[in-house]
């Protein structure tokens, strides 16, 4: 898949660029390739990469003095060093100045892979969360939005487990309620909002990365350890040392890994692959799953004792459809947040468009209702946003102003309606008016329970 990130690739070997151009766009990268001539960098600057592939030893000047300039003038953007100089001097000389990470030639394509990935996944991290915090539109920011009596129950549970400084957290929920949002939050309040930048907060998707990998990753391991181990490396517990380490989905993290997870959290201490030494670590764990924990438990999945050390704090955050009177308060926070961010004068919705946002079932939760707006921010310039301006999946057909003629038929708007919306439309209304009893839904649609069934299925709403 092409656009998975824009990688600058700097070398004075063509075999090189033509080598890591063509394995990095096969795994979906877009790149540009330079051979070090002078005047490059502003081309690099402009382009905006994510990620800038840098040798240290290019024609007429030198990396490390690139690498100063790229820092000054686009710090955002990932620098890992390529280098035929294995020692820690140069490592440590660009790792000071800013750079992400370095590799040695001849390398392991796998380990240009993984590297380049990281270094992607965190520029991207970072620049959403310097954009959530400019428009301040996530859920939980200086204060918690919303009105419900789960936000203000969830909002105390949180003030007083950051007041704590525990040691392990756990926060469950589905997809999109702001899990992470409120692990990032915890980390502010535990350790002062004016201090948390400088002090770390590392993240990892459990689920992303396959099993001996996300070891490493969590663990770290020393040179030679394993056949493309040339160097050591510091694991995630290292590095947040001190900080905040959120593991996401922990859920999906295999057995074999969490007793090595479970040691690290009870003792303190991890051991590197392939090392002896017991490294100690104070290190805040937050995990996060959109699993019943307890139920994998029981299955076998999910160590019982991981479970209990987890489960010894936790927040469990309702979805928004549980707490629908939050749904019009978000909504106009995230209105007035994307209306200045995208210069409109939008004054705010219509009470029949906050009705129609209220009453859906907001699958995809806070996650979807801020891109709902975002959308209807950028697309309409009304000063005030109706239901003919909200998406047809949040609308339905009443947004599509379908109307009902005194002889009992409907009148087809001009514009034209999809007949698959139109039938689930009316199939979610029946499974609502008769609290979802297939039985009586399906003879207020008149048709056979057998037929219900089947449009159910069709439209994925068993």
């Amino acid at each position: 898949m092409k656009g998975l990130g824009r990688v600058y690739l700097v070398d004075d070997d063509e075999l090189i660029l033509v080598m890591l151009s063509r394995m990095l766009e096969k795994e979906g990268y877009v790149t540009r390739t330079e051979t070090g001539q002078t005047g490059f960098v502003d081309r690099i600057v402009s382009w905006n990469p994510d990620v800038v592939l840098l040798d240290i030893n290019l024609p007429g000047q030198n990396g490390i003095d690139v690498l100063k300039i790229l820092k000054s003038d686009a710090a955002d953007i990932e620098v890992v060093m390529l280098t035929a100089d294995d020692t820690a001097e140069t490592a440590v000389k660009a790792m000071k100045i800013g750079a992400r990470d370095y590799l040695t030639k001849p390398f392991n394509m796998e380990e240009v892979k993984i590297v380049i990935g990281k270094a992607v996944e965190n520029r991207k991290l970072r620049n959403e969360l310097d954009y959530l915090r400019k428009i301040s539109t996530s859920f939980f920011e200086s204060d918690f939005v919303g009105v419900s009596k789960a936000k203000k129950e969830l909002k105390e549970k949180v003030e007083r487990i950051a007041e704590a400084h525990v040691s392990s957290i756990l926060i469950t929920g589905e997809s999109g309620v702001g899990k992470e949002v409120i692990a990032r939050n915890i980390h502010r309040m535990m350790f002062g909002a004016a201090n948390s930048p400088s002090i770390p907060f590392i993240a990892v998707n459990c689920s992303a990365l396959p099993d001996t990998l996300l070891e490493s990753e969590l663990f770290g391991y020393e040179k030679g350890a394993f056949t493309d181990a040339r160097k050591s490396k510091k694991g995630l517990f290292e590095v947040a040392d001190g900080g905040t380490l959120l593991l996401d989905e922990v859920g999906e993290m295999k057995l074999s890994l969490q007793s090595k997870l479970l040691r690290a959290l009870e003792e303190r201490v991890v051991r590197r692959i392939g090392g002896q030494e017991e490294i100690p670590v104070e290190v805040t764990v937050i995990a996060t799953t959109n699993r019943d924990l307890s139920e994998a438990v029981e299955k076998g999945e999910f160590r019982m004792d991981l479970f209990y050390r987890l489960n010894a704090f936790f927040l469990t955050i309702p979805p928004l459809r549980e707490r629908k009177e939050d749904i019009p308060v978000l909504a106009r926070h995230f209105l007035a947040a994307f209306a200045r961010e995208y210069n409109k004068a939008i004054e705010g919705f219509s009470a029949e468009a906050e009705r129609l946002l209220t009453a859906h079932k907001w699958p995809g939760n806070v996650r979807e209702l801020q891109n709902v707006v975002r959308g209807i921010v950028v697309l309409q310039s009304a000063n005030v946003i109706l239901p003919e301006h909200l998406p047809l999946e949040v609308s339905g057909f009443a947004g599509r102003r379908l109307q009902k003629r005194e002889q009992g038929r409907f009148v087809l708007p001009e514009e034209g309606i999809s007949l698959d919306d139109l039938e689930k439309d009316l199939i979610e209304q029946a499974l609502e008016k008769t609290n979802h009893n297939k039985t009586r839904a399906a003879k207020l649609l008149n048709v056979s329970y057998d037929s219900f069934r089947y449009q159910l299925k069709k439209f994925g709403l068993e």
